[in-house]
């Protein structure tokens, strides 16, 4: 008998009862639905991490000062990076991409008749948009000409625009900070919220000279950090060994001397993540395949039942001519047309069930935006093994069916 002819005939068996076969593929819906539920809210966790680091910037890095530290307890930061540095980590890193120096302030903007308190307030380089892969929506980027000069100019963020100008062109007007006047020359494109929810288009960025000289009115010449990209992610590791050394050296640390500097590559961080993710999903997906081994020990007792049910149909057939492996054939299939319908409902329950719970997700937290993911690959070993576990339930019954002696079968009542 042809493979075609074998599951239609296990089709046309399974309907003569639906609601046990509706039971028996209960557990493997179950065990399908909850695996690929979790492993798709796994794969939208690990994306969301990725685009908030993706948000952070092109292979980044950050450079800080070291902390202090007083009888164990670690203090205030050291102040011992200078804008010489963030020079010197460009020209002498070949796998360094960028370089901006960042110093962070606050304060009051007033922009016509408004007044607004932006989340960050930072002095940068003309690197930075570069560094953070940001694009600009209108006007333009400060040069270095304006950083040397510590001109008056600054770039508003997308929500400072709309709170200071709404409805205007802010190009050419005049915001002040701490009652000196800046020239807006530009506005950023629209980043949005990072993983804790915090608005990333509240921003005012003006040359660092600038918030060093006439914001903070100091004379030195230190930084708060560097933000530095990398030339490719595979070069982020060499990139943080090169940095290391270039300032190792200009800051003259001794060897066995702790550095003056800090420095984190978010690429080894996103990595990290991304493992962590992976292990938690998989974990949560070998929990939920575990109603899968219920499901197919119930699929084996049916089947048992079936074939005492049928034991003098299975007489007949054998002795119309039918030989043992076809019999084997006949139950095999079944049990694994049974499993694979429950694969089939139990994948699209899953996929139901992702979709609401990341609905969810983004509506008791908006500002999560968490992507909706389905693994076509994890979806099509969901199906395999759902139909691994048909035929390995399945076989003993079908063994057992195949084995009856056709006499005897004839004679059961």
């Amino acid at each position: 008998m042809r493979l075609l002819d074998l599951i239609s005939l296990a089709l046309r068996t399974l309907t003569k009862n639906k609601l046990r076969s509706g039971l028996t593929v209960l557990g493997v819906v179950i065990g399908i639905a909850a695996v690929t539920t979790m492993v798709s809210i796994g794969l939208g966790a690990s994306e969301l991490i990725q685009m908030q680091f993706r948000n952070l910037g092109a292979n980044v890095i950050l450079v800080f000062p070291a902390r202090s530290q007083s009888g164990g307890v670690r203090q205030g930061s050291i102040p011992s990076l200078t804008a010489a540095d963030a020079k010197a980590i460009a020209t002498e890193c070949p796998s360094v991409r960028a370089v901006s120096p960042l110093v962070p302030t606050s304060g009051q903007v007033i922009g016509g008749n408004v007044n607004w308190r932006p989340n960050d307030m930072q002095g940068v380089g003309p690197d930075y948009l570069l560094v953070r892969n940001w694009e600009l929506a209108r006007g333009e980027f400060f040069s270095e000409r304006e950083v040397t000069a510590a001109a008056k100019v600054c770039v508003l963020g997308h929500t400072l625009y709309t709170r200071l100008f709404p409805g205007e062109d802010p190009i050419g007007q005049t915001v002040r900070v701490k009652n000196i006047p800046f020239q807006v020359i530009g506005v950023l494109a629209r980043k949005g919220a990072n993983l804790v929810g915090q608005d990333q288009d509240d921003i005012l960025l003006m040359p660092y000279t600038t918030v060093q000289k006439r914001l903070q009115g100091s004379t030195f010449s230190n930084i708060g950090a560097f933000f530095v990209s990398a030339q490719s992610e595979a070069l982020s590791s060499q990139a943080e060994r090169e940095i290391k050394a270039v300032l190792t050296e200009r800051h003259k640390i001794a060897p066995g001397q702790p550095p003056d500097f800090e420095v984190r590559n978010t690429t080894e961080v996103a990595n990290a993540f991304a493992i962590v993710t992976g292990s938690m999903t998989a974990m949560l997906a070998a929990i939920a395949a575990i109603s899968l081994i219920v499901g197919g020990v119930g699929i084996m007792n049916i089947m048992l039942v079936s074939v005492t049910e049928r034991t003098r149909e299975i007489g007949i057939r054998m002795a119309l001519g039918a030989r043992p492996r076809d019999i084997l054939r006949q139950f095999l299939v079944e049990a694994v047309v049974l499993s694979s319908i429950g694969g089939i409902i139990g994948l699209a329950l899953g996929v139901a069930g992702a979709a609401g719970l990341t609905r969810l997700i983004n509506t008791i937290l908006p500002s999560a935006n968490w992507p909706f993911l389905v693994s076509v690959p994890a979806a099509g070993i969901a199906l395999a093994f759902a139909a691994a576990v048909g035929v390995f339930f399945g076989y003993y019954p079908a063994l057992r069916a195949s084995r009856l002696d056709p006499i005897e079968a004839l004679r059961y009542e």
